[in-house]
């Protein structure tokens, strides 16, 4: 590992590397797969390549939690795959997302590649400082327009959590919780969560 002055130059290998690869809005799936393998979240927007911060203690806590309850109902009723980041998505042509955490009904079971998956049924995303405008706004109407059938919008800071739910290829608010209360999906009748263990902290 090299450890640079700040009054350093990076090495010059660095740049070259660099060169190697196509500026920003320029960026196709071809290049996209051709990364090296990381353990980071990349997804690719309109051309441009995004690497996501790396998550929180928190995030992982919450995501760790969230999939439990959600796996677990799955699993106990026979409803299909759960799976979360990193996972490359494809929402569409040239636009790979990977949401945090996400389930494939039986029936769509034939969307899920070994490298590469079409749209879940259900996403969510654990809501991070560095990722809120995205989450909020580019994903989520991202999410409709490849009819993600429910989208969950957790957000650890305030611990609430919002359920969307797809109508006409609009999301609409199927229900928001807080503090000591509940949600519950509209897609998976019966998978209802208390906002406690959702944001349960460690024992």
């Amino acid at each position: 590992m090299v450890t640079l002055r700040p009054d350093t130059q990076p090495p010059r290998w660095a740049t070259e590397v660099a060169q190697l690869w196509p500026p920003q809005g320029q960026w196709t799936e071809t290049a996209y797969f051709e990364l090296p393998d990381t353990n980071r979240i990349v997804e690719l927007s309109e051309g441009e390549l995004i690497l996501m911060p790396p998550p929180s203690f928190t995030h992982q806590r919450v995501l760790d939690n969230l999939y439990a309850l959600l796996k677990t109902f799955v699993q106990e009723n026979g409803l299909g795959m759960t799976a979360f980041a990193p996972l490359v998505v494809r929402l569409w042509p040239g636009k790979i997302r990977e949401p945090d955490i996400l389930f494939y009904a039986a029936v769509h079971r034939d969307r899920i590649g070994e490298l590469v998956s079409g749209p879940p049924d259900l996403a969510m995303e654990i809501i991070s400082p560095g990722t809120r405008k995205t989450d909020r706004q580019e994903k989520f109407y991202e999410y409709a327009q490849a009819g993600i059938a429910e989208y969950w919008l957790v957000d650890p800071d305030g611990e609430t959590v919002e359920v969307y739910a797809l109508v006409d290829g609009v999301y609409e608010l199927h229900e928001r919780g807080h503090a000591d209360g509940r949600v519950t999906s509209r897609l998976l009748a019966g998978f209802a969560v208390a906002l406690a263990d959702i944001f349960a902290a460690p024992q």
